[in-house]
């Protein structure tokens, strides 16, 4: 049911849910509170504006219900990284990635390796919870700082849900846009490309001071820690390359990740010795390991189901709170405000990223920042003779990279508790913000052409 109230309404609400999140973020408390704060706001408002109670929990119910395989992969995710740690896959990789990685620029080794793999997996958390764990092992093993290396890893995560044939939401981007795989890509390239060679610089620099000058026998020492408490061998590697090739060969990421974790627990019992009651333990309240050393054992700890839970809680908030905004006409009615008065190719390409970012931000989600400006802009692209492909491009640039950069974010809360880190990553995401960046100065330049074309036709006739 559409609410009728005044436009500066609107966007009071929508400031008032963003300012109950931020304060909870602010005030380093738990995100359930701003959200179950933003709900009841919400419904406040629009019971008394006529809108029946029922009809709003109808709301958040069909929402929630959409996404009930988003909670069951949450739960997976954090299960699957106390059972790789436990059956010895991470520390194997920890251990030979000292090996042959120590005598590189790590930080842009990292974002160059992570930005590959997450191109065959197919989605950004998926990498983070996997591959991304292993990397992170190994640059804290030669001294690099977290939040740098967090940074890197998480941007070039982001590329799978921005370029990835195999990504849920490339997919949907492509089927809400009416378009395909093949025209986005064309010209994903115009920005992608110089995104990428800018944040490789970027990682270059900041990895130089630690490329040089490594305590080899630290790392020595580390890796007899390592063999000390685990099984370690080369054949464990097999465990993450099944992940990639599944993922790659499309495969659903809920799949491939439950062979993951029940390959990983027979690995575990079989390999690393452990009862059927310690395996359930490390699944249900997580995993700490117990090698030598301490540096280790603060590393390679996970907190199994439990430490999902909250995750999910919160989610399933932001996921109620963007129903109830969606369900009551808000956000198109916000959109449609802004598309009605876009009338050039620049500024529809600069709206476009605008209100893809804000959907984000707002609902904390990329899902809506994809759907709604790809329902409802796609025509608009159509008249003023503006390729589809670049209306996926932009939604991809903006709304779909900027999720891990908001505290609040579905997806930097799962990242947060996946790494054990806090939100110190998100400057050194590069690659989140060169991508808007890009984008917008693309649109900029469509206006600045426009107006020259402009002012050349004008001039023949004066």
């Amino acid at each position: 049911m559409k609410v009728d109230m005044k436009l500066w309404h609107t966007y009071a609400i929508f400031a008032a849910c963003i300012a109950l999140i931020a304060a909870c973020v602010l005030l380093n408390i738990s995100l359930i509170y701003g959200f179950a704060a933003g709900i009841l706001l919400c419904c406040g408002i629009f019971a008394y504006k006529g809108v029946r109670v029922i009809e709003l929990l109808s709301m958040m119910k069909k929402g929630l219900g959409e996404c009930k395989i988003l909670y069951a992969l949450i739960l997976l995710i954090g299960v699957t990284v106390s059972i790789w740690i436990a059956s010895g896959v991470v520390p194997s990789m920890i251990y030979y990635g000292f090996e042959y990685l120590k005598e590189m620029n790590f930080v842009l080794a990292a974002f160059l390796i992570i930005s590959i793999s997450s191109i065959f997996m197919g989605t950004a958390v998926g990498t983070v919870s996997t591959i991304g764990i292993a990397i992170l092992g190994i640059g804290r093993g030669l001294g690099i700082p977290t939040p740098i290396l967090l940074g890197a890893v998480v941007s070039g995560a982001f590329v799978a849900d921005k370029l990835s044939p195999i990504s849920g939401l490339i997919n949907l981007t492509l089927s809400t846009v009416k378009t395909d795989y093949k025209t986005v890509i064309k010209s994903m390239l115009v920005t992608f490309v110089p995104a990428m060679l800018i944040s490789s610089v970027i990682y270059y620099a900041l990895g130089v001071k630690y490329s040089t000058g490594l305590d080899l026998t630290r790392i020595l020492e580390l890796q007899n820690s390592l063999k000390e408490g685990f099984y370690i061998s080369p054949w464990l590697l097999l465990m993450p390359l099944l992940i990639v090739i599944m993922s790659s060969m499309g495969v659903r990421i809920i799949y491939s990740i439950i062979a993951g974790l029940s390959g990983g627990a027979i690995i575990t019992a079989i390999l690393q010795r452990l009862s059927f009651a310690e395996i359930a333990r490390a699944i249900m309240f997580g995993y700490r390991a117990a090698t030598p050393s301490q540096q280790l054992n603060e590393l390679l700890i996970s907190g199994g189901v439990v430490s999902m839970i909250e995750v999910v809680l919160i989610v399933m908030g932001a996921i109620a709170l963007s129903s109830l905004l969606e369900g009551t006409g808000l956000i198109e009615r916000v959109m449609s405000r802004m598309i009605a008065e876009t009338n050039n190719k620049g500024s529809l390409i600069i709206n476009t990223g605008i209100i893809s970012s804000t959907l984000t931000v707002v609902t904390c989600d990329q899902t809506m920042g994809i759907v709604l400006p790809g329902r409802l802009l796609r025509h608009k692209f159509d008249e003023l003779k503006l390729n589809r492909g670049i209306l996926a491009r932009t939604i991809s640039d903006t709304g779909t990279i900027i999720a891990p950069l908001m505290p609040w974010n579905v997806n930097a809360l799962i990242i947060t508790v996946i790494v054990g880190s806090s939100i110190a990553y998100q400057p050194y995401a590069v690659l989140c913000y060169i991508s808007p960046i890009i984008t917008f100065m693309v649109g900029l330049y469509y206006k600045y052409r426009e107006k020259r074309v402009k002012g050349k036709y004008a001039g023949n006739y004066s």
